[in-house]
């Protein structure tokens, strides 16, 4: 993988993850940048999956194939804990469309929209023209049925953030066709500056809708506003690729490590924050709640890669015993 991509997937991870530690910093407003974190998620998703190949039941299907077992193996583990209530959600609620975990239950949705795009050559590369249509409908639903009387445009259960993680997903698979054009490009410091100014609109946009219901009914720029951000965001780093490459092997190591682990930390992350978070004095509440998220990441990580092995060794063997038959 473009280590570039590897940078962004931990950043992601970093960035939701500190979103919700509420109740663990002194000062609030530090638990902040959880849609940042999807969107650069989405994007990185998008820019992956780019090269769609074979059917869609097995495109589709490797897809569940790896979300799949760590969302079971953690909220099997919670619900026998106590942990999770299981009279929250129905069975389908808890391990077929997992509605405890927003962005497992928006990913295996998008997926589907994702392929039908990658797989229509006219749609592939034209996906500028693409976003553009997305946005128009998403305007027509949100000037027709939006609620605009107070601010919850980013408020990731609802239906309206859909159309911004599946914007990032086709910003990320762009990015892949112009990777060329922004991988170690000489416009570091323009995307440097860009980033800096689009968060600054971002965060101040986002206060004053929050804090003046009376221009709520223009919350929907606060969402163009981020898209604009992850932008930059996304050219900056594949700008600074080459210099990426060059850290020391341990950062390198460390960054892959949290990489890799992205969506075991967004799934165990919950219960443990709300057991952990009120040990004091800080920072020994972040420190604790920190080491055993990233502890029981690697441990349902490890559980699932044993799984997948013996899924691999099954499948060879029953190849192997069809070819003697035959």
């Amino acid at each position: 993988m473009v280590f570039f991509i590897t940078c962004l997937r931990a950043l992601a991870a970093m960035v939701i993850t500190n979103s919700h530690y509420n109740g663990v910093y002194p000062l609030e407003v530090i638990a902040n940048g959880g849609l940042l974190g999807d969107v650069i998620f989405f994007a990185v998703s998008g820019f992956c999956l780019f090269s769609v190949k074979g059917s869609f039941p097995s495109w589709y299907g490797k897809r569940i194939y790896r979300i799949y077992p760590p969302v079971i193996v953690i909220t099997t583990v919670y619900l026998v804990l106590g942990l999770y209530d299981i009279n929250k959600y129905s069975f389908l609620e808890w391990f077929v469309y997992p509605t405890e975990y927003h962005f497992i239950a928006s990913i295996i949705v998008l997926y589907i929209l994702y392929y039908i795009v990658m797989k229509i050559p006219l749609l592939r590369n034209h996906i500028p023209f693409v976003m553009l249509g997305v946005f128009i409908i998403y305007l027509f639903i949100y000037f027709v049925f939006y609620d605009k009387t107070f601010y919850h445009i980013d408020v990731v259960n609802e239906f309206m953030v859909r159309f911004l993680f599946f914007e990032s997903m086709l910003l990320g698979a762009w990015f892949r066709q112009e990777d060329v054009r922004f991988r170690n490009s000489n416009y570091k410091m323009l995307y440097f500056v860009g980033i800096v100014v689009s968060f600054v609109v971002y965060f101040i946009s986002k206060t004053m809708f929050v804090k003046y219901e009376s221009i709520a009914f223009w919350q929907f720029l606060n969402q163009i506003a981020i898209m604009i951000a992850l932008f930059f965001v996304f050219a900056f780093f594949a700008a600074v690729d080459a210099k990426l490459e060059k850290l020391p092997i341990p950062i390198k190591k460390a960054i892959t490590f949290i990489s890799d682990l992205t969506l075991e930390i967004y799934i165990v992350q919950f219960p443990l924050i709300g057991l952990l978070k009120d040990i004091r004095p800080f920072p020994l509440n972040w420190f604790a709640l920190t080491v055993a998220i990233i502890l029981s990441a690697w441990l349902v990580h490890m559980v699932c890669k044993l799984f997948y092995r013996a899924c691999d060794s099954l499948m060879g063997l029953y190849k192997r015993l069809r070819m003697i038959d035959e």
